[in-house]
């Protein structure tokens, strides 16, 4: 891979095929070739896309198209928003509302889309609304904001990693405009402790599910772990460690790669799977050992990141392996950008290009990573 000029190519699929002028915003239902084949929008992905082009803007390369990109997702996210305050995961090609749900990834991703595109054009508006965003993400955090329980909790209450690392991330992003740096440092020490002292790392695995008292749950749903996940929490928090001076932080985030890559890497046909149990019995879920593009996107930051960090030749072997893999297997040199599903055995399962949760997010942001590490030798200048 050349980082730049494979990052450039894969923005430039989604301006030519998936920014809607008209309506504003993006569509991320593309096929092979980029064609349109479902108008629904992502809610995720308009903040995720706001985020995407505005860092590339920022830290790369000063493309005009870039910011006209971002300014049409940042103009859309108001018809993406209820009233409420709550943002909508699915709307119509014009914005209106299809769908809303529990989670509240939607509101994490329009906040650092709008802190990202603050950085680059200093409009106030946008400040404001990515700390509305976060503010609103916050409060569902904490119960302030009451959102449906996955699992009735008479029965059964659990506590799940996602959402504190994507609050640990989007602390981060807050955190790295300098009027918010006071602001938003303690919280991303609350959730990088969180994810520190929760229980969710065992000898094991990092499950994604514990008990409200961080003890583990003898369920499939207690037993799950996406390795995914934890390579990008992993990478979340050692780069925490990295900002702050934490080394506890970067060794535990050593402590993610080292129990979870034997978990997830299959040593076989090569690639991250999806899902796995801790205790080596079925997943429940049917895709588990399916390879997604994004675990690996996952697993080149965090192992890239480790061997720059304690200079440790596995680490260096994890990143090349996924990355031979990738150029493999994911890596459509016909007709641009990544598939995004295999097989276990890596034969595609999909043409598509986009859909409701693929579009330019997890490759782009590599791509970006990997060119400023190869360019500087360092993370830092991601985080400015």
């Amino acid at each position: 891979m050349n980082y730049r000029n494979d990052l450039k190519a894969v923005l430039e699929f989604w301006l030519k095929n998936g920014m809607d002028y008209k309506n504003g915003g993006i569509y991320t239902c593309l096929d092979r070739e980029g064609k349109i084949y479902g108008t629904d929008k992502s809610v995720w992905f308009q903040g995720r896309a706001l985020w995407t082009f505005s860092k590339a803007y920022n830290v790369i390369e000063k493309n005009e198209e870039y910011i006209k990109a971002a300014k049409s997702l940042f103009e859309f996210l108001p018809k993406c928003t209820d009233t409420d305050g709550r943002m909508f995961f699915t709307v119509t090609a014009d914005g209106r509302k299809l769908q809303k749900r529990r989670y509240f990834f939607s509101e994490t991703f329009a906040a650092i889309g709008c802190a990202e595109y603050y950085k680059a054009t200093g409009d106030k508006a946008a400040l404001e609304m990515a700390e509305a965003y976060y503010s609103t993400a916050y409060k569902c955090y904490t119960g302030e904001i009451r959102t449906e329980p996955k699992i009735n909790p008479e029965a059964q209450q659990l506590k799940s990693h996602s959402p504190v690392m994507i609050m640990l991330s989007t602390s981060q992003a807050m955190r790295s405009i300098p009027e918010l740096r006071e602001k938003y440092e303690p919280l991303a020490k609350r959730f990088l402790d969180e994810l520190m002292d929760s229980g969710f790392l065992t000898d094991n695995g990092f499950v994604e599910n514990i008990g409200m008292n961080g003890e583990l749950v003898d369920s499939p749903t207690g037993r799950i772990v996406n390795p995914g996940h934890c390579m990008e929490t992993a990478w979340f928090v050692m780069s925490e460690g990295l900002l702050t001076g934490n080394k506890g932080a970067i060794e535990f985030g050593r402590r993610i790669i080292d129990v979870m890559y034997p978990i997830g890497w299959d040593k076989e046909n090569g690639g991250m799977i999806s899902f796995n149990d801790i205790s080596n019995k079925p997943p429940l879920q049917l895709e588990w050992d399916m390879k997604l593009w994004w675990p690996q996107c996952e697993t080149m930051i965090a192992a890239r990141l480790a061997y720059l960090l304690f200079g440790d030749e596995k680490y260096k072997t994890m990143y090349e392996d996924a990355k031979s893999y990738c150029e493999r297997y994911f890596i459509d040199t016909e007709r641009g950008e990544w598939y995004g599903y295999l097989h276990y055995d890596n034969t595609v399962s999909t043409t598509l290009k986009g859909n409701i949760f693929k579009g330019p997010f997890h490759i782009p942001r590599m791509l970006i990573i990997m060119a400023i590490l190869d360019e500087t030798g360092s993370m830092l200048e991601y985080f400015i």
